[in-house]
């Protein structure tokens, strides 16, 4: 007797892969669905991280060039002085050293901030640097280095916002005299605390408690999670963890020196 015919096996479709994200649709929801963002840098190419770096530093130098004109960098040195342990020294100088000194920090302040494109990259080479090694040793994540520096690259995007705020309330009409280079935004608590009342320490620590900066700690957590098989939670704690061993150190060189 004849076998029964076996009838073709039915072998399903390949599932189609996903159209990858356009630049403009990784900076879209990099702010409405940050998962879609880090998800696509899995596969993304070595200089993705250039379009965020771009737009941080447009921002930035817009941030920066309203500073000189609203307040300017002789007035910025002179808060600067105002404000650290020398300011006493500084007073008893004659008019023309006074003059001389703030004229040579204004010019760096100047140098450093309009340098800012470049130091963003540098800052962002040594957060990459620490992080990556920690999620690779820690916790054996398998993040490439070009993945985790666009990661990072792109987590400091909120950063526009907060220059944008920045820009907005400089021209609104901020005190020059006033003016803080180092805490020029009011996202954070340091900034509504007298820093003579709290001291250097506390005053500092009370910055670390930053709208934009939590936001882009989530966002690297985030990152490192989409990029690897380490839970969401644990990517943001040691990000968290990071940041904040980076302003117990800040804090305490600022007591220290300034």
């Amino acid at each position: 007797m004849a076998a029964a015919p076996v009838p073709p096996a039915i072998v399903p479709a390949p599932t189609p892969e996903p159209a990858p994200l356009s630049e403009g649709a990784r900076i879209v929801n990099l702010f409405i669905a940050p998962s879609k963002t880090f998800t696509a840098l899995r596969n993304a190419k070595w200089w993705s991280w250039v379009t965020p770096w771009i737009l941080i530093s447009i921002f930035s130098l817009l941030f920066i060039y309203s500073m000189g004109r609203q307040v300017g960098f002789d007035q910025i040195s002179r808060n600067q002085v105002a404000h650290s342990k020398g300011a006493d020294q500084f007073d008893k100088l004659p008019a023309d050293q006074q003059a001389k000194q703030i004229q040579l920090s204004s010019k760096i302040i100047g140098f450093f901030a309009y340098g800012s494109p470049f130091l963003i990259l540098l800052y962002c080479s040594i957060a990459t640097l620490a992080l990556w090694l920690t999620f690779k040793l820690g916790v054996g994540s398998e993040t490439t280095f070009g993945q985790a520096y666009a990661i990072v690259m792109y987590a400091w995007l909120p950063g526009i916002v907060g220059g944008i705020l920045g820009t907005i309330s400089l021209f609104a009409g901020v005190n020059p005299e006033g003016f803080d280079i180092n805490n020029p935004v009011g996202t954070n608590l340091g900034y509504y605390l007298d820093p003579a009342a709290t001291g250097k320490f506390i005053h500092s620590m009370a910055g670390a408690l930053d709208v934009i900066s939590i936001w882009s700690i989530v966002l690297v957590g985030i990152g490192f999670s989409c990029t690897s098989k380490v839970k969401r939670s644990t990517a943001i704690t040691i990000v968290a963890v990071w940041f904040l061993v980076y302003k117990l150190v800040g804090a305490s060189l600022a007591a220290a020196f300034s």
